[in-house]
């Protein structure tokens, strides 16, 4: 989970929860390979710390005083910060799910997880992987499948699109994809822009989930 420099992840924790946050804190000290360098109580201190320290990963609430996690998301995204974020919430709401992927969640994770699926969920992202609780990944799949139209959409994409895909739904990141295909990471970059406009989706997890649930249906 090292970056190439061999320095560790760095963390923002968002939580409106004193002790929600030091869990996490304690949590994340466990990993020699992740560090947290801030936290925030609220939207407006989150998006001033992420703006000030950048990130490379923020794990945020939804269900917080004032500015909430879904305004704070697409507020971090209006501003373009770069860092993944990750949705660690108690509500298993459709709604909530779907808004948070939509505003460019790279992960949705329920609080009543045990602690180790935690953590090893947010080394997951670390290393550029979508995380999705088990139990919703059902609902992004069927919100995504009610969307399409009959449409064979994959066959609106180049082979080079096809393999990228392909690399997404098996959770590669950019950097991964492309040292995979031997191309640039910009040249993935864009790839994805022409994939999730061909498709119609929004996110890369969008993306992702739904060509699993093409595989799933051609099984």
């Amino acid at each position: 989970m090292l970056t190439m420099d061999d320095t560790p992840t760095t963390v923002l924790l968002v939580d409106d929860h004193p002790l929600l946050r030091k869990g996490l804190m304690q949590l994340i000290e466990l990993e020699d390979d992740l560090v947290v360098i801030g936290e925030a109580s609220n939207g407006q201190d989150a998006l001033a710390i992420a703006k000030a320290q950048d990130p490379d990963l923020i794990v945020l609430d939804l269900n917080m005083q004032g500015m909430d996690g879904l305004e704070t998301l697409k507020k971090l995204r209006d501003e373009e910060i770069a860092a993944r974020i990750i949705i660690l919430t108690v509500s298993d709401s459709d709604e909530d799910l779907i808004a948070a992927i939509t505003y460019g969640a790279d992960g949705y994770l329920l609080k009543d997880m045990d602690p180790e699926g935690i953590l090893e969920k947010i080394k997951e992202a670390a290393l550029g992987k979508m995380v999705i609780s088990d139990r919703l990944t059902h609902i992004l799949a069927g919100a995504i499948r009610k969307g399409e139209s009959k449409t064979n959409l994959l066959a609106k994409l180049t082979s080079r699109e096809h393999e990228i895909l392909k690399a997404i739904a098996r959770g590669l990141s950019n950097k991964l994809i492309a040292r995979e295909l031997d191309i640039a990471d910009g040249t993935v970059k864009i790839h994805v822009k022409h994939i999730l406009k061909k498709l119609g989706l929004r996110s890369r997890v969008e993306a992702a989930v739904w060509m699993l649930s093409q595989q799933q249906n051609r099984n």
